[in-house]
Protein backbone atom coordinates (compact mmCIF):
# COMPACT_ATOMS: atom_id res chain seq x y z
CA UNK A 1 0.00 0.00 0.00
CA UNK A 2 1.32 3.38 -1.07
CA UNK A 3 2.24 6.02 1.60
CA UNK A 4 -0.95 8.08 -0.03
CA UNK A 5 -3.04 5.38 0.14
CA UNK A 6 -2.60 4.92 3.87
CA UNK A 7 -3.03 7.72 5.14
CA UNK A 8 -6.31 7.80 3.24
CA UNK A 9 -7.19 4.91 5.60
CA UNK A 10 -6.23 6.20 8.70
CA UNK A 11 -7.41 9.71 8.23
CA UNK A 12 -10.56 7.47 6.87
CA UNK A 13 -10.60 5.52 9.99
CA UNK A 14 -10.43 8.26 12.21
CA UNK A 15 -13.11 10.35 10.56
CA UNK A 16 -15.54 7.30 11.00
CA UNK A 17 -14.31 6.91 14.28
CA UNK A 18 -15.20 10.36 15.27
CA UNK A 19 -18.91 10.35 13.32
CA UNK A 20 -19.25 7.16 15.00
CA UNK A 21 -18.52 8.34 18.46
CA UNK A 22 -20.14 11.59 18.14
CA UNK A 23 -23.51 10.35 16.60
CA UNK A 24 -23.51 7.95 19.74
CA UNK A 25 -23.10 10.87 22.47
CA UNK A 26 -25.81 13.13 20.63
CA UNK A 27 -28.32 10.39 21.77
CA UNK A 28 -27.13 10.66 25.51
CA UNK A 29 -28.20 12.74 28.49
CA UNK A 30 -24.83 14.60 29.30
CA UNK A 31 -26.01 15.44 33.01
CA UNK A 32 -27.15 11.83 33.42
CA UNK A 33 -24.07 10.40 32.68
CA UNK A 34 -21.63 12.79 33.98
CA UNK A 35 -23.92 11.91 37.66
CA UNK A 36 -23.26 8.38 37.26
CA UNK A 37 -19.16 9.33 36.69
CA UNK A 38 -19.47 11.31 39.63
CA UNK A 39 -20.22 8.16 41.73
CA UNK A 40 -16.75 6.71 41.20
CA UNK A 41 -14.67 9.29 42.24
CA UNK A 42 -11.03 9.68 41.61
CA UNK A 43 -11.21 6.17 40.39
CA UNK A 44 -13.08 7.63 37.19
CA UNK A 45 -10.66 10.13 35.56
CA UNK A 46 -7.90 8.44 36.34
CA UNK A 47 -9.30 5.05 34.44
CA UNK A 48 -9.61 7.68 32.01
CA UNK A 49 -6.33 8.89 31.25
CA UNK A 50 -5.44 5.26 31.78
CA UNK A 51 -7.70 3.82 28.75
CA UNK A 52 -6.11 7.38 26.76
CA UNK A 53 -2.88 6.46 27.31
CA UNK A 54 -3.16 3.05 26.16
CA UNK A 55 -5.46 3.95 23.22
CA UNK A 56 -3.40 6.77 22.23
CA UNK A 57 0.21 4.27 22.09
CA UNK A 58 -1.61 1.48 19.91
CA UNK A 59 -2.00 4.72 17.57
CA UNK A 60 -5.49 4.21 17.56
CA UNK A 61 -8.02 7.50 17.04
CA UNK A 62 -8.14 9.12 20.22
CA UNK A 63 -10.18 11.90 19.04
CA UNK A 64 -13.10 9.77 19.94
CA UNK A 65 -12.14 9.87 23.43
CA UNK A 66 -11.57 13.09 23.61
CA UNK A 67 -15.80 13.74 22.77
CA UNK A 68 -16.48 10.84 25.21
CA UNK A 69 -13.85 12.71 27.83
CA UNK A 70 -16.11 15.81 27.43
CA UNK A 71 -19.17 13.38 27.68
CA UNK A 72 -17.97 11.64 30.79
CA UNK A 73 -16.52 15.24 32.84
CA UNK A 74 -17.82 18.28 30.95
CA UNK A 75 -16.03 21.02 29.58
CA UNK A 76 -13.45 22.05 31.76
CA UNK A 77 -12.71 18.88 33.70
CA UNK A 78 -12.45 16.95 30.15
CA UNK A 79 -10.13 19.49 28.53
CA UNK A 80 -8.19 18.94 31.78
CA UNK A 81 -8.09 15.12 32.37
CA UNK A 82 -7.92 14.58 28.31
CA UNK A 83 -4.90 16.83 27.63
CA UNK A 84 -2.90 15.33 30.61
CA UNK A 85 -3.43 11.84 29.33
CA UNK A 86 -2.67 13.15 25.57
CA UNK A 87 0.88 14.82 27.13
CA UNK A 88 1.81 11.51 28.81
CA UNK A 89 0.82 9.46 25.99
CA UNK A 90 2.84 12.18 23.81
CA UNK A 91 6.17 11.62 25.96
CA UNK A 92 5.70 7.70 26.52
CA UNK A 93 5.50 7.27 22.77
CA UNK A 94 8.39 9.92 21.91
CA UNK A 95 10.61 7.96 24.45
CA UNK A 96 9.76 4.74 23.06
CA UNK A 97 10.22 5.89 19.45
CA UNK A 98 12.98 7.77 20.04
CA UNK A 99 14.91 4.96 22.16
CA UNK A 100 13.90 1.86 20.08
CA UNK A 101 13.06 2.27 16.71
CA UNK A 102 15.05 5.41 15.31
CA UNK A 103 18.46 3.65 15.49
CA UNK A 104 16.62 0.93 12.82
CA UNK A 105 15.06 3.79 11.06
CA UNK A 106 17.99 5.97 10.93
CA UNK A 107 20.34 3.17 9.30
CA UNK A 108 17.73 2.11 6.33
CA UNK A 109 16.83 5.70 5.40
CA UNK A 110 20.01 7.61 5.95
CA UNK A 111 20.69 9.15 2.47
CA UNK A 112 16.72 10.27 1.78
CA UNK A 113 16.76 11.26 6.09
CA UNK A 114 19.41 13.19 6.79
CA UNK A 115 18.58 16.54 4.67
CA UNK A 116 14.71 16.85 6.42
CA UNK A 117 15.85 15.25 9.81
CA UNK A 118 18.32 18.41 9.80
CA UNK A 119 15.37 20.88 8.55
CA UNK A 120 13.45 19.23 11.93
CA UNK A 121 16.38 19.34 14.33
CA UNK A 122 16.50 23.24 13.83
CA UNK A 123 12.40 24.23 12.94
CA UNK A 124 10.82 20.98 14.33
CA UNK A 125 8.98 22.48 17.31
CA UNK A 126 7.46 24.62 14.62
CA UNK A 127 6.14 21.82 12.40
CA UNK A 128 5.42 19.69 15.31
CA UNK A 129 2.45 22.31 16.76
CA UNK A 130 1.29 22.72 13.02
CA UNK A 131 0.72 18.81 13.69
CA UNK A 132 -1.18 19.21 16.45
CA UNK A 133 -3.34 21.76 15.47
CA UNK A 134 -4.69 20.09 12.95
CA UNK A 135 -7.66 18.42 14.68
CA UNK A 136 -7.67 15.38 12.34
CA UNK A 137 -4.13 13.79 12.35
CA UNK A 138 -3.64 11.11 14.62
CA UNK A 139 -2.02 12.25 17.99
CA UNK A 140 -0.35 8.52 18.25
CA UNK A 141 0.96 8.62 14.98
CA UNK A 142 2.75 11.99 15.15
CA UNK A 143 3.97 10.72 18.88
CA UNK A 144 5.54 7.70 17.15
CA UNK A 145 6.86 9.41 13.92
CA UNK A 146 8.26 12.40 16.04
CA UNK A 147 10.43 10.10 17.77
CA UNK A 148 12.28 8.68 14.69
CA UNK A 149 13.32 12.23 13.75
CA UNK A 150 16.47 14.45 15.74
CA UNK A 151 13.87 16.79 17.29
CA UNK A 152 14.94 17.51 20.69
CA UNK A 153 13.12 16.86 24.04
CA UNK A 154 12.88 20.23 24.78
CA UNK A 155 11.13 21.37 21.58
CA UNK A 156 9.18 18.03 21.28
CA UNK A 157 7.94 19.02 25.00
CA UNK A 158 7.58 22.43 24.22
CA UNK A 159 5.25 21.86 21.17
CA UNK A 160 3.46 19.13 22.84
CA UNK A 161 2.30 21.58 25.74
CA UNK A 162 1.19 24.37 23.31
CA UNK A 163 -0.83 22.10 20.93
CA UNK A 164 -2.42 19.78 22.90
CA UNK A 165 -4.92 21.80 24.83
CA UNK A 166 -6.12 23.94 21.59
CA UNK A 167 -6.02 20.53 19.56
CA UNK A 168 -8.16 18.47 21.80
CA UNK A 169 -10.48 21.49 23.42
CA UNK A 170 -12.82 21.65 20.50
CA UNK A 171 -13.91 17.87 20.63
CA UNK A 172 -14.23 17.80 24.36
CA UNK A 173 -16.47 20.86 24.01
CA UNK A 174 -18.28 18.90 21.44
CA UNK A 175 -18.73 15.91 23.32
CA UNK A 176 -19.73 18.06 26.72
CA UNK A 177 -22.50 19.41 24.89
CA UNK A 178 -23.78 16.47 22.51
CA UNK A 179 -25.39 16.61 19.31
CA UNK A 180 -26.15 20.37 19.67
CA UNK A 181 -22.66 21.75 19.41
CA UNK A 182 -23.06 19.96 15.99
CA UNK A 183 -26.37 20.76 14.85
CA UNK A 184 -25.83 24.86 15.44
CA UNK A 185 -22.34 24.51 13.43
CA UNK A 186 -20.48 25.95 16.67
CA UNK A 187 -17.60 23.60 16.21
CA UNK A 188 -16.40 24.38 13.08
CA UNK A 189 -15.19 27.82 12.80
CA UNK A 190 -12.80 26.66 16.00
CA UNK A 191 -11.49 23.45 14.14
CA UNK A 192 -11.51 26.01 11.00
CA UNK A 193 -9.02 28.17 13.04
CA UNK A 194 -6.81 25.70 14.25
CA UNK A 195 -5.84 24.41 10.62
CA UNK A 196 -5.57 27.81 9.71
CA UNK A 197 -3.09 28.63 12.51
CA UNK A 198 -1.53 25.03 11.67
CA UNK A 199 -0.96 25.83 8.08
CA UNK A 200 0.32 29.33 8.65
CA UNK A 201 2.88 27.42 10.98
CA UNK A 202 3.81 25.43 7.98
CA UNK A 203 4.37 28.14 6.20
CA UNK A 204 6.46 30.34 8.34
CA UNK A 205 8.42 27.50 8.73
CA UNK A 206 8.87 27.10 4.93
CA UNK A 207 10.19 30.84 4.58
CA UNK A 208 12.29 29.90 7.40
CA UNK A 209 13.95 27.27 5.38
CA UNK A 210 13.90 29.04 2.07
CA UNK A 211 15.75 32.22 3.37
CA UNK A 212 18.65 30.61 5.35
CA UNK A 213 18.99 28.63 1.49
CA UNK A 214 19.42 32.51 0.49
Amino acid sequence: MGSKRATVVVLGICVGAIAVTAYGLGGLDGEVLRASIARWGAIAPIAYMGIYVIVTLLVLPSTALNLLGGALFGAVWGTVWTTIAAIAAAMVAFGLSRHWARPMFERRLEGRWQAMDAELRRDGWLYLLALRLLPILPYGLVNFTAGLTAISWRDYGLATVLGTMPGVLPFVMLGSAGATVADRGEVWPVLGALGAIALLLIGGAQYRRARSRD
